[in-house]
């Protein structure tokens, strides 16, 4: 599979990509800016560190010096100074959709989104093993998360809203605003993906989404407030029944592992799950030892918030601060099948017990399901996860939990021993190419004895 088009975060053509970093580049040369605080701070960080100062001139050299291995040839980026530069210049920019024709096949790469900006031009720093022991480091996930902060506040602006309606034929690659009718089919055909009905993908936007068409943004008033967009009511009925486990997330399936165990080793070739880890020591954990692990990902194009799969009461709700740009080191230079050229895309099982989390526990009112988790699961900057309920809520299935911001990553359904499922994947796969199951539909439905 190429991993680029793994839930849509970056286009399908690794060329694609290639002509956005280069242009960011230019753009960074012609408009050399101060560096702002956060990312001064990270520089300061490193620069003052000699460990950290060596394992970063390590893995943009060790990557460089594996460009034979890189899809595109050459290395994007070639020195943490110059990534520092580049990632300054993403402060003030929101993520574009974008359009390529390859100039040597003359394929045509419709509505790329970069939507790992960062992570793009980290990709393969990311698989060295300097990478691997630099982005484990505490410090540097602190500031990480200072830069992440930074950035938000601008996409939560009016300012960020530009990408919704400039279009710019004349750059390569190919600009198009978000409500660019272009656009509008590309996010009514994600929201399609577990339809054949050809009427239903040719109705417009508005049909799918709450926004204002009469307005020149749609309502919309800002880049965050476009990407966590609601659909509109009906839209996405509820599955009923109490035996019916209804998908948290518009999500594809990734995968389903029963008897996970407390403890394991996570950060092997294999990424088994470890509840402890994945939820953070909470002494809860131990009620899901031997139980069941549901894992699906998120499309870039799609929806980003989180529904509840059951109804029932909130027994608790927190954030755990993680990594942001980590991945198995299985999944670098080191595998013998090359490294993953979308990181961290094939450590998904891995970052459930390193990145940064949102973890809601549930009861259910239906004593067959009991006690069951949700976990929200950040990758790279997508890492800002809000929660909307609190602990002692009743929740009908279907209610909100949360959100995303700035897109989505990948989540799980955690139940424990006793509860039997029977999955239904809605005529797709789980794996990496799988392809989106509605929010709120079936996902699974609970045996008994009965």
């Amino acid at each position: 599979m190429d991993m680029h088009s793994f839930g849509n975060w970056l286009p399908k053509s690794k060329a694609h990509v290639n002509a956005w970093i280069q242009h960011l580049k230019a753009h960074a040369t012609q408009n050399p800016t101060v560096l702002v605080t956060p990312v001064q701070e990270f520089k300061d960080l490193v620069d003052n560190d000699e460990t950290l100062k060596e394992l970063a001139e390590r893995m943009f050299s060790y990557a460089g010096n594996q460009k034979e291995l890189t899809p595109l040839g050459t290395p994007e980026v070639l020195s943490f100074d110059e990534f520092i530069v580049l990632l300054n210049a993403i402060m003030t920019q929101a993520p574009e959709c974008t359009e390529y024709t390859d100039p040597q096949t003359g394929e045509l790469n419709p509505c790329g989104l970069i939507g790992f900006p960062i992570n793009a031009l980290l990709d393969w720093p990311m698989a060295t093993p300097a990478g691997y022991t630099f982005f484990s480091n505490a410090l540097v996930n602190q500031q990480i998360k200072k830069i992440l902060t930074y950035w938000s506040t601008f996409l939560e602006s009016q300012d960020s809203r530009y990408v919704l309606v400039t279009d710019d034929l004349n750059r390569t690659p190919k600009v198009l605003g978000w409500l660019n009718p272009t656009a509008q089919r590309e996010m009514v055909g994600v929201a399609c993906q577990a339809t054949s009905d050809p009427a239903l993908k040719a109705l417009p936007f508005e049909h799918f989404f709450q926004c204002d068409p009469s307005d020149k943004y749609y309502g919309f008033k800002s880049w965050d407030d476009f990407f966590t967009r609601e659909f509109v009511k009906g839209v996405r009925p509820i599955a009923e029944g109490d035996n019916i486990i209804a998908n948290a997330c518009e999500s594809a399936p990734l995968q389903v592992v029963e008897n996970v165990a407390e403890s394991a080793e996570f950060w092997l070739k294999g990424q088994p799950y470890s509840l402890q880890n994945m939820m953070d020591f909470d002494p809860l954990a131990k009620q899901f030892v031997g139980g069941t692990v549901y894992q699906a990902f998120l499309s870039a194009l799609s929806y980003h918030r989180w529904n509840s799969p059951v109804s029932g009461t909130v027994k608790k709700a927190y954030i755990v601060n993680g990594s942001y740009y980590l991945g198995n080191q299985y999944q670098g230079f080191g595998n013998p099948d090359g490294a993953d050229d979308s990181a961290p895309n094939n450590s998904q099982p891995f970052l459930t017990a390193v990145a940064t989390r949102a973890i809601i526990f549930i009861e259910s009112d239906n004593p067959n399901i009991g006690l069951m988790c949700f976990i929200a699961v950040g990758m790279a900057e997508v890492s800002s996860c809000e929660i909307t309920v609190k602990e002692g809520q009743h929740l009908d299935k279907g209610d909100e939990l949360g959100m995303f911001h700035f897109g989505g990553s990948t989540h799980c359904l955690v139940f424990g021993p006793d509860v039997k499922l029977a999955f239904d994947f809605h005529n797709t796969e789980p794996g990496l190419d799988a392809t989106n199951i509605p929010v709120c539909s079936r996902i699974a439905t609970v045996l008994t004895n009965d």
